[in-house]
């Protein structure tokens, strides 16, 4: 069995360069052939400690991560729409589409699509659907053919979570060809001394932590409004950076939530673990379907963190955050709902936190993500 995961960017930067990565990775350790197609700026910092080779074939980079994992890339000239320009994708895939038994491509990425297309590949496809395009409709206008062929292409849709796969206005007419499997990753790991330090940073408050994009549909200022409805003792810090970063710290301040809610900035891969460490519990406050998993969720509950999320219309965010059990669900846009869903789980911290711990146990390691999919590539080679 010979696997070629397609499509994003390297290095890995989002949720869905990560599950490439952890598939290429995963897959190669169970023994199965898996390589991994991207593109890649040549600006872009490596980091190469775990590569076993690094190697430069004309303008291409290729890294080999132990026996049966490389990592394939072409040099990339630009990024529209979140998609990187790399037409040197589409000749490497022609040049080398009889080396596979199937190409595994993750969606939306038209570029990935477009290689795919033109490369006359004849073995199977699989189509990995993370999400619909929901904020780029004009960019999606001119893409919509494409998406079309691809979607009929597919010999079978993987989608993240059963709920996207049946609300998905595209997927809605082959349903017959879907399958859903949860996102899995490795558990967070904290130090509990490093934690600590962290917590003492917020005077050994109550710590509500969120990490996003600063951009609107990750729904931060919704969240920032809950803390006006929250005793003085719950401290909110949000971790990321982008747009609304200046917009999002005027509100704080015209809230008088200065002492109360902080904008961390970036949060290193290396330095992620201990924030999750310190929190008391996490919250997703997302407000549109552009959020379909939320990956943040489940490293939460891998450290034991109750989860409060929403119930954004056709997403799988409140799947993935089973009310009840891991946490609570509550509606978009809503910061009184947010604040009361805190203050409950608070009450019942243990019981979530038990919760938590255990669902992602059964339903999001990284060992189950990479069992679903391969039983996929077996159902398709049979």
């Amino acid at each position: 069995m010979r696997i070629l995961q397609l499509g994003k960017f390297y290095p890995i930067r989002g949720g869905v360069e990560k599950v490439m990565w952890d598939l290429t990775q995963g897959l190669a350790e169970t023994g199965v052939h898996c390589d991994m197609l991207c593109a890649m700026r040549r600006s872009a910092g490596i980091d190469l400690k775990d590569a076993q080779y690094h190697e430069y074939i004309g303008n291409r980079s290729v890294f080999r991560f132990g026996k049966g994992c490389r990592i394939q890339t072409v040099p990339a000239f630009g990024k529209f729409a979140g998609t990187m320009f790399a037409p040197g994708m589409i000749a490497w895939l022609k040049q080398h589409r009889k080396e596979y038994d199937i190409i595994h491509i993750h969606h939306p990425d038209p570029m990935a699509a477009l290689a795919l297309r033109l490369s006359h590949f004849r073995g199977k496809v699989v189509l990995h659907w993370h999400s619909d395009i929901v904020s780029q409709q004009f960019f999606l206008f001119f893409y919509r053919p494409l998406q079309r062929w691809l979607i009929k292409r597919a010999d079978v849709i993987i989608g993240t979570t059963p709920v996207y796969l049946q609300a998905s206005s595209w997927l809605k007419d082959v349903q017959d060809k879907c399958v859903a499997v949860p996102i899995g990753i490795d558990p967070v790991e904290y130090d509990p001394d490093r934690a600590a330090v962290v917590s003492r940073r917020f005077r050994n408050q109550k710590l509500i932590l969120t990490i996003g994009r600063l951009v609107p549909y990750k729904g931060f200022p919704y969240l920032i409004d809950a803390m006006l409805h929250l005793p003085e003792e719950y401290h909110l810090a949000i971790g990321g950076t982008g747009p609304l970063k200046k917009k999002l710290q005027r509100q704080i301040q015209e809230a008088g939530l200065s002492k109360r809610v902080t904008l961390t900035g970036f949060i290193s891969y290396e330095e992620i673990a201990d924030w999750y460490g310190a929190a008391d519990l996490f919250v997703l406050s997302s407000i549109m379907r552009s959020e379909a998993f939320g990956i943040v969720q489940i490293e939460a509950m891998s450290c034991g963190k109750p989860v409060v999320a929403t119930t954004i219309p056709g997403s799988g965010v409140s799947w993935v955050n089973q009310d009840g059990v891991s946490g609570l669900n509550v509606p978009p846009k809503d910061p009184k709902a947010l604040a009361d869903a805190i203050l409950k789980v608070d009450q019942e911290h243990e019981r979530f936190s038990v919760g938590a711990s255990r669902l992602f146990n059964e339903r999001y390691t990284r060992e189950k993500m990479i069992q679903g999919v391969k039983a996929v590539y077996d159902k398709l080679l049979k």
